[in-house]
């Protein structure tokens, strides 16, 4: 009976202070900050959102899981290259994984799909890739930012190339979704010669161009213009090159040629890609230090380039990383939260950029060439800059 009594004296001690200790796992628990990064793991798109997913787990290495002393995680949504499943997955990330703030998003019908999902919930949204036009314009919001570009400034870039290059007609192929539509108003914003031809695809199930490379090859153009990410750029440049106008006309692409579809191209022995010019608004070997420390990270961990959309990605993890130092990690602070990633305070791949009016980066456009580099693996090379510290055109339709 003693003994029993004892162990009840015992009991009443300890256990105060056993439940003391949950609580305080629970509050360290609390104080991890999650993001939530939506991308396309599954389906052959996956080709681009492992990439993404890649540079994001380097991010979190490099930084070790931390935005100054205060812990964070990526908790990761799979959009299945699908408007409707990207929104699923973006509902589930807030409302049952509790995320504090949302990034990711390749393509732009998944975004526009997403996007009120996360604003309703009072949530910051960074797009790590898709700039719809209308996100950037007459429908922008205070919580939602972009870390890559507006779809339409690449294009842009490429028709200012295209005038340098003394093209004077253009026939131009592009798929008929948000950021097909945006990369021809961009390209027929800029360029001063002759459309002779325009056709858009069906997307994403088009894998077949015959018939448009087809009316392409009877306009006889100066150049042709494409938008073909992902396998559906690999499969258009193989098409084009059997065609019988690879070699007679020169083919001129933007988010086609980057460094997931080279090694294909160079295994395929594709000679024709080599010399082949793109815009973007970043490159392997652009000269910083921020820049430098992730591709070389990059090929130590996976042994390969990264593409642009690694490039973004590993630039957005570091974006919300100083937006969650600046605010110590309490991320009810939104006012503050949003200050901080208006400022943009963190050393980007791309080196010198500020955030627009419209949360839109103004940021440098360069002409990019495929080249060699010295081990013989075939990337992508900056040779100018085509548009300097550039702004998009929808930021004047904003108004935040």
């Amino acid at each position: 009976m003693r003994t029993a009594k004892k162990l009840s004296q015992i009991s009443k001690v300890l256990l105060p202070a056993v439940a003391l200790s949950f609580v305080g796992v629970t509050v360290a628990q609390a104080d991890k900050v999650k993001i939530g990064f939506v991308t396309t793991l599954s389906t052959p798109a996956a080709v681009i959102g492992n990439d993404m997913r890649d540079a994001v787990n380097l991010a979190v290495k490099h930084l070790g899981g931390k935005a100054g002393d205060v812990e964070f995680e990526v908790v990761f949504g799979d959009d299945e290259f699908n408007p409707q499943k990207g929104k699923q997955a973006t509902e589930r990330l807030i409302k049952q994984d509790k995320v504090d703030i949302m990034s990711g998003y390749i393509w732009s019908h998944v975004l526009l799909a997403s996007s009120k999902t996360v604003l309703d919930a009072g949530k910051i949204l960074i797009s790590a890739n898709a700039g719809p036009s209308p996100l950037a314009g007459k429908n922008c919001n205070k919580n939602f930012f972009n870390i890559s570009w507006q779809n339409d400034q690449t294009p842009m870039a490429m028709g200012e190339v295209l005038n340098k290059k003394g093209v004077k007609s253009l026939y131009i192929m592009a798929p008929n979704y948000a950021a097909g539509k945006n990369m021809v108003a961009g390209v027929e914003r800029t360029f001063k010669g002759e459309i002779v031809g325009k056709d858009m695809t069906k997307w994403p199930d088009q894998i077949d161009w015959s018939a448009e490379m087809s009316k392409a090859k009877a306009a006889n153009p100066d150049g042709v213009f494409i938008f073909y990410p992902g396998k559906h750029g690999g499969a258009f440049m193989k098409q084009y090159a059997e065609s019988g106008l690879g070699g007679k006309v020169p083919l001129y692409t933007v988010f086609t040629v980057d460094s997931i579809g080279l090694p294909k191209f160079q295994s395929a022995n594709m000679e024709a890609v080599l010399g082949s010019t793109m815009t973007q608004f970043w490159a392997p070997d652009l000269d910083n230090a921020a820049n430098k420390k992730f591709v070389d990270g990059f090929k130590a961990e996976y042994g390969k380039y990264p593409s642009f959309y690694a490039a973004q990605s590993y630039d957005a993890i570091n974006y919300i990383a100083s937006a969650i130092k600046a605010v110590g990690g309490d991320m009810s602070k939104t006012d503050d939260l949003r200050a901080a990633l208006e400022a943009a305070d963190f050393a980007s791949v791309r080196g010198d950029f500020k955030m627009g009016p419209n949360h839109f980066p103004i940021q440098n456009f360069y002409s990019r060439e495929v080249v060699k580099d010295a081990d013989g693996v075939w990337t992508t090379s900056i040779r100018d800059v085509v548009l300097a510290n550039h702004q998009d055109t929808y930021a004047a339709e904003c108004n935040m």
